[in-house]
Formats: structure tokens, sequence, C-alpha cells
């Protein structure tokens, strides 16, 4: 079939690329005819880099893992999907007796198989076959685009159940990127009164702006810190969410949280961090880290479907399965304004 294939650093094809193993359908498993697939962040990194920390391309590698579609067959087993539903689908696949697993932690399972993560292919390509477990029917008041959404908000969901927080809580995201973005809308969705979020892009900030009670602080012109202070009486935010990957964001995580407040560190960083022991200890702070997510998915599907959240704004550029070359090129030029790019397969 034909697939969009990273052929090593700074070298994409559209070309025929056939996968055997993932082409039996397993009595548990779904075949999906995929609709549309969003660009991540990482599929970039690996086109521009060819490696994301451990994780190095030596072959030849299909990308894409943010995914809508719908079941065209279903497994002998499989009782609550069916053909011709229209589903999104969790992208990692973990060892279900790993001990991670067991406890819980499928996501942190050594083990797992994550798509468009060397060396698992990814689903830029017409169709997919996958555990029906991890295929989640979409409400027919969610796109195909806004399922394709789910798996990024699985992101922010994640972030936000770790960061515990209470009704009322102000929390600052640092990056208004589409995992900075999902993340302030899932603070807002868990109870925050208030979100504040920095970035460098003014054309992001608007769009983050009109999200809800959100402000946006351009870093470039003002200082975030001393910002957020003054507008909350000195004490500071009880959430902070680094979202950037810059480890010059990541340094300043503390600088307005408050007393008992938390960090959730989402962003990768491609070095070692510079961590304020100092700075955490006398402000009692909790920091968090998030590893991709776990057990949220129904929950993001959930919201979607009941308006709790809307991730329709934050999609900002659609392309054709024809256009998936062009596409990445212009993803890694990083132009402003722009949020998620999407790639609709031809149906």
């Amino acid at each position: 079939m034909d697939a969009l294939v990273l052929e090593q650093k700074r070298e994409l094809s559209l070309r025929d690329f056939p996968i055997e193993r993932e082409e039996r359908l397993g009595a548990h498993d779904v075949r999906i005819r995929l609709h549309t697939v969003g660009i991540c962040g990482s599929d970039v990194h690996y086109y521009t880099d060819g490696k994301i920390g451990p994780f190095v391309v030596n072959a030849p590698m299909i990308l894409g893992h943010e995914a809508s579609g719908t079941i065209i067959e279903t497994g002998s087993e499989v009782t609550n999907l069916k053909p011709g539903d229209r589903v999104c689908m969790e992208p990692g696949i973990p060892d279900p007796n790993s001990r991670a697993t067991r406890l819980g932690m499928y996501n942190v399972d050594p083990a797992v198989r994550f798509w468009a993560t060397p060396p698992v292919h990814g689903i830029l390509r017409p169709e997919c076959v996958h555990p029906a477990n991890f295929t989640f029917k979409l409400p027919d008041n969610v796109s195909f685009a806004e399922g394709a959404m789910v798996e990024p908000l699985a992101v922010g969901v994640h972030a936000a159940t770790k960061a515990r927080i209470k009704p009322g809580d102000v929390a600052l995201v640092m990056g208004a990127g589409p995992i900075g973005l999902v993340t302030a809308l899932s603070a807002l969705a868990a109870g925050c009164a208030r979100v504040f979020i920095t970035d460098l892009d003014d054309a992001k900030l608007e769009i983050a702006e009109s999200l809800g009670p959100i402000t946006p602080i351009n870093v470039t012109s003002e200082d975030f810190a001393k910002r957020i202070l003054a507008e909350t009486d000195g004490w500071g935010v009880e959430v902070v969410f680094e979202a950037t990957g810059s480890p010059r964001a990541a340094a300043a995580v503390f600088e307005a949280l408050c007393p008992g407040g938390c960090v959730v560190i989402i962003g990768g960083q491609s070095a070692p961090i510079a961590y304020d022991a100092g700075a955490a200890m006398v402000r009692e702070a909790r920091v968090e880290n998030i590893f991709r997510y776990a057990h949220v998915f129904p929950r993001c599907v959930g919201m979607l479907a009941s308006g709790a959240i809307d991730v329709k704004p934050l999609i900002t550029r659609r392309f054709e399965f024809k256009d998936s070359v062009r596409a990445f090129e212009i993803a890694a030029s990083a132009p402003k304004g722009d949020v998620k790019m999407q790639i609709e397969l031809p149906q």
C-alpha cells in the first residue's frame, strides 16, 4: 500500500510499502481505513533529525500516530465494534503481561509498541490493523478531524490529571503549541478558573486567548513571572505546565509558582535541564513528569462529544494525502500561527 515513508533524515517519499505482519487480522483486532492523520511534533523531529533521544530511525519508517478512521473488518472475538464504526485509536500497545501494565502504568511499559517510534511503523497509509481494546468509537457529533485530535488531547488531560487540579485553581502553561493549547483546555475543563499561557508567537497566543479565560503573555516583550505575580496579588499560580521542551523555559518553572504548588513537565528535553532545587524546596513544590498518557482516551472522546472541550480552533491547516511530503516540509518550517496540521486520506 502507498505510505508516507521517512527514508532517512530529511528524505520523505510517498511510495508502496508492504507491511505483512500488521496486515494479519487477529481475533481481537479490527482493520481500519484511515481518514485523518495529524502531524505531530515528534513526526517532524524524526523528519528533521532522524531521531528523538534514544529512538533512532535506522531503516525506512512510516510516519504518523494521531489518527481517526472507519472500521472495515473485525476479528472473530470483537463484540464492541463493527464495520462502519467511526473510530480513533490509541497508538501505544503495551505488553499485557508486563509488570508496568499489570500495575496500570501501561504507558511506561518498556516493551510498549508505539506507532511511528522506531522500529514501529506509523499510520500515514490507507489502512491498518489495531487491537479493538485500543480503538474507540466516535460519537456522531465528533468529526474525523476532531477524532484525530484525541491523541494530542490525551497528553493534556493526562497532565491535568497528574496536576490534581482543584476547582478555582490558576495555572500557567509554558508554550502555546498544540500540546500547550490542549493542556490549557484540559486545565480549564478540570476546574481551573484562569490559565496564563506563554509563547513567542503572537498568532498562537491570539488563538489561545480565544479559547476561554486564558491570558496570553509573549515572553519576548514581557516578564511572565512579574505579570503573573502582579495579577495574583503576589501569590502565583497553583500549577505550572512546562510544554515547550526548551531548557531555558524549563529552568524557570518555579518563578511564578505559589507555595505548595505543582509543576508538570510535559515537553521532552533533548538534554539535561537545570533544576533549581532551592526554589522547589522553599515552595515545597510537587514536581510531576508525564510520558504520553494512560486511561484517558474515553474521557477525551466524552469531552469532545459534550462540548466540554473544543479542539476545532486548533486545526489550522489540512492537506490531501498526495501532498504529504509538502505538508511535512511546511510543518518543519514552523510557520507562525499554525497549530495543528492534518492530512486527509482518500476514501
